[in-house]
């Protein structure tokens, strides 16, 4: 594709699993640049991003003093980029579980749609080596947050995703302030609210087999809390349409 593509890479002590899903993205998508966002990993993540962008002019490296969040990893990240003037732009964990080999699929869906979500839970999407408990809890929060908000999707929580520019350029980024899954959640909302097209397409999910998940209670609590606020507070309203490209 023609459009210019930047693959968002949000980083807190991935130094094991970085170099890999980079080598993998550049083989997958060779026209794509990619924007490493590091928290201020102890671990030196950043010093390797840093080290990749010197031999490499499609990586940048964005740092951040301190962890403070995948959210504010992912706004500060499209901002960077929208002031590029990227035309979409990526979200792609670094740990691996998003196949990079699997987004020019994302990309090839962008002419009939402007947010694509890769979907564990579509007809032809899997997760591996997840525990059963993990997944019924993915899919009991994806359930309640498209019964709740009236939101016709089958994978709200999911990470790897593509926006089109307007998309983001139309939000108050500064406004959001959710994170983790609920920050995914939060952000196609937004967008399906304010008219733009949705699509999904199948990917498999493979859980992370170096370092550890940044998943825990504290990020699934909110979640569920803020779906029910923005349900109350909505009530259904109806989402906006936008003329086809």
């Amino acid at each position: 594709m023609s459009e210019r593509v930047l693959v968002v890479v949000p980083t807190y002590n991935e130094r094991d699993n970085l170099d890999p899903v980079l080598d993998r993205l550049a083989a997958a998508v060779p026209a794509a640049d990619v924007l490493v966002v590091d928290d201020g990993s102890p671990d030196g993540t950043g010093d390797l991003a840093d080290a990749r962008a010197a031999r490499d002019e499609r990586v940048h490296v964005l740092h951040r003093e301190a962890k403070s969040g995948l959210g504010g990893a992912y706004v500060a990240g499209f901002r960077w980029g929208l002031e590029r003037g990227y035309d979409a732009l990526v979200e792609m964990d670094a740990d691996g579980s998003h196949a990079p080999e699997q987004l020019p699929d994302l990309l090839a869906a962008l002419p009939t749609a402007d947010v694509v979500l890769g979907s564990r839970w579509v007809e032809g999407g899997a997760v591996v080596d997840w525990p059963r408990r993990r997944e019924l809890l993915s899919r009991g929060g994806n359930t309640y947050a498209r019964l709740a908000l009236g939101l016709p999707v089958r994978d709200a929580t999911g990470g790897f995703r593509v926006y089109r520019r307007d998309v983001l350029a139309g939000m108050e980024l500064g406004d959001i302030a959710s994170q983790g899954s609920c920050f995914q959640v939060d952000l196609v909302w937004r967008a399906w609210q304010a008219g733009w097209r949705v699509v999904e397409v199948p990917i498999t999910f493979v859980e992370r087999t170096a370092g550890v998940s940044k998943m825990n209670q504290k990020i699934v609590v909110e979640a569920l809390w803020r779906v029910t606020v923005w349900a109350a507070k909505s009530r259904f309203r109806p989402a906006r349409s936008r003329p086809r490209r």
